[in-house]
């Protein structure tokens, strides 16, 4: 059904919201997410969403999700649609799949450039706004019969490309071109997005406006999401983070009582409805839901990282019997068949609710977190001017320069770091240093950690009064002669202690990992719960990043001009480099992988 009737038709009386989903990377996480949207679409949404990837990347998995929400269980679907990388006969074939899969409801974006592109350069110069789409859809007889929707952005376009009245002037043509509804970015600001209300509504515009609610999961992700959104954060909201920023559960519940008190904030002041970017997470709105009184009688699994201890069995753990544990179970073991889509602690709904670190588990339904109008990450404001950024690098050098620069903040980001060196690199910052001054360019890493509490400011994660723990690892950028060296001396020193993954942008992988070996190289230790693993590396995950960080070299190039100095050493890098990944499963030893590559019969360094 359409949306826009569905609006219409409902009790006015009553709060009506909507979820919105993205196709995870792997097809582990796209099974298991299937499971999570029918778990809640019990919660009786007016409809959900699905999200297109950048370029249209995801087109399939979009595609076959929506189909999967609308067919199998019945949901209304809004099927996300950008015109980036689009012509008309992509634009055509995917309204014409939508059609077949009972689909009614379209949201109509620009997205982003596509990768590599500093400006916009429509594919099609017939799809060059959100506000092309539109009128495509609705002057074609075969798709005008679709209910179309628009994007809003109450805090102003992260393009910033003009201003509040000239983004107001914009959103009215997308209307007046046949829109809808309206969806809007996410916002914090409760005040604020009622003036622009006002000011939207001054405008002439009457179709159904929906806010974007987005529950805060982690300080981190929280800080990254705002940054790429151009997102106003209250001064208010970051005094109540900054001291909560260690704890992942305070934080998680802090961000459910603030989506609480926003949405209530919102029917105050006239709104009927709003859309949940749920990040493929359940747990939270599922609580915002229930504390409005939304949720009804839906059963749901108990969340054994952020549950109330007392009503979980009493199962405390010291640290020295985790780190026994640990060293026996945590090291490169295979997956048993039957725990396939239950996550680590065998729940699908709980195993992703403290994410930690770029490698979590590849069969999460929220693995591969995107954002949520089509964008790439490379597209943030950070690196929108590359070459003014990093400069002209021309040799080999000019790029251990730069890594080197980043390394001592002498730059806030790389192509592959759109952020400045973390704290918790800094712990192993001299052997970070001693591997890049050598051309081995890292790009991830962890120290070992051995039981720390979980509110360390550096370190810490999870829910306070527990123990987190570490294993070291490095990623780095090397010429295949030195991974031919990492893998002899492994194969004659490593005496078990190190898993390494080394693939290249050709296809070509090594590992010393058997078959569904799984290295979980962070977990934590909390009162009354069973280990919780969030960062674990292997053949999937490290594949999915390996893939990504050579389109970023691909992309890094493409600033360049054909034929100079600079892209033709970036594109030779993508060709003849290799990404390794190097982890010591001795954590209680905090020079272990560093005695390994320094020292031994053939030192590598």
């Amino acid at each position: 059904m359409k949306l826009s009737n569905k609006i219409a038709q409902r009790d006015a009386r009553s709060l009506f919201y909507t979820f919105e989903f993205f196709p995870p990377k792997t097809d582990q996480g796209f099974e298991n997410l299937v499971a999570r949207i029918a778990r809640m679409i019990a919660l009786n949404p007016l409809a959900v969403s699905v999200t297109w990837g950048a370029g249209g990347t995801t087109k399939d998995r979009t595609l076959d999700l929506a189909g999967l929400t609308q067919v199998e269980y019945g949901a209304d679907t809004i099927l996300h649609l950008t015109c980036t990388n689009m012509v008309q006969g992509t634009v055509d074939e995917a309204l014409r799949e939508a059609k077949e899969r009972g689909i009614e409801n379209i949201l109509a974006l620009r997205g982003d450039p596509p990768r590599g592109a500093e400006h916009w350069i429509p594919t099609d110069s017939r799809f060059q706004h959100g506000v092309d789409l539109v009128r495509y859809i609705k002057s074609t007889p075969e798709f005008a019969d679709f209910c179309v929707g628009v994007a809003a952005y109450p805090d102003g376009h992260p393009d910033r490309e003009t201003d509040e009245d000239g983004e107001l002037e914009h959103l009215k043509e997308k209307v007046d071109a046949g829109a809808d509804f309206i969806i809007t970015q996410l916002f914090y600001d409760v005040e604020v997005f009622l003036q622009w209300i006002q000011k939207v509504r001054a405008k002439g515009i009457t179709v159904p406006i929906i806010p974007g609610i987005m529950p805060i999961q982690t300080y981190a992700s929280f800080l990254r999401m705002t940054k790429l959104c151009g997102t106003r954060v209250p001064p208010k909201m970051m005094h109540d983070l900054v001291p909560i920023r260690h704890d992942d559960q305070k934080v998680k519940e802090y961000g459910v009582k603030l989506a609480v008190d926003m949405i209530r904030q919102l029917q105050v002041g006239g709104i009927q409805g709003v859309h949940f970017c749920t990040l493929n997470l359940e747990k939270s709105v599922i609580r915002v839901l229930e504390t409005l009184g939304l949720a009804g009688n839906v059963s749901q699994a108990t969340n054994k990282l952020i549950a109330d201890v007392a009503t979980l069995p009493e199962r405390t753990m010291t640290p020295h019997a985790a780190a026994d544990r640990a060293t026996k179970e945590l090291t490169s073991v295979p997956a048993p068949e039957s725990d396939a889509g239950k996550g680590e602690i065998n729940n699908a709904a709980d195993w992703d609710d403290f994410p930690n670190g770029r490698f979590g588990d590849f069969k999460s339904p929220a693995y591969g977190e995107t954002d949520r109008w089509g964008s790439s990450a490379f597209q943030s404001k950070a690196t929108t001017a590359p070459v003014s950024h990093w400069g002209n690098p021309k040799t080999v050098d000019d790029l251990t320069s730069l890594f080197l620069r980043y390394l001592h903040s002498k730059v806030t980001t790389t192509p592959f770091s759109s952020t400045p060196l973390s704290p918790e690199s800094l712990m192993i910052f001299p052997h970070l240093e001693r591997l890049t001054s050598k051309g081995w360019w890292t790009v991830g890493s962890q120290p070992p950690v051995n039981g720390a509490p979980s509110t360390d400011e550096v370190v810490g994660w999870g829910p306070r009064g527990g123990y987190v723990y570490q294993k070291c690892f490095v990623e780095f950028f090397v010429e295949q002669k030195d991974v031919e060296r990492i893998v002899k001396k492994v194969e004659e020193e490593g005496a078990g202690w190190i898993s390494y993954f080394a693939g290249n942008a050709k296809g070509e992988l090594l590992t010393n990992v058997p078959e569904g070996g799984r290295n979980a190289v962070t977990w934590g230790v909390f009162p009354g719960q069973e280990i919780a693993q969030t960062t674990i590396i292997e053949k999937e995950s490290f594949l999915s990043w390996k893939d990504e960080a050579f389109s970023i070299w691909s992309e890094w190039a493409s600033f360049y001009p054909p034929g100079s100095q600079e892209r033709s050493l970036l594109e030779g890098i993508s060709n003849d480099r290799w990404l390794v990944s190097l982890i010591h499963h001795d954590f209680l030893d905090p020079s272990a992988l560093w005695t390994f590559l320094y020292k031994g019969n053939n030192p590598l360094l």
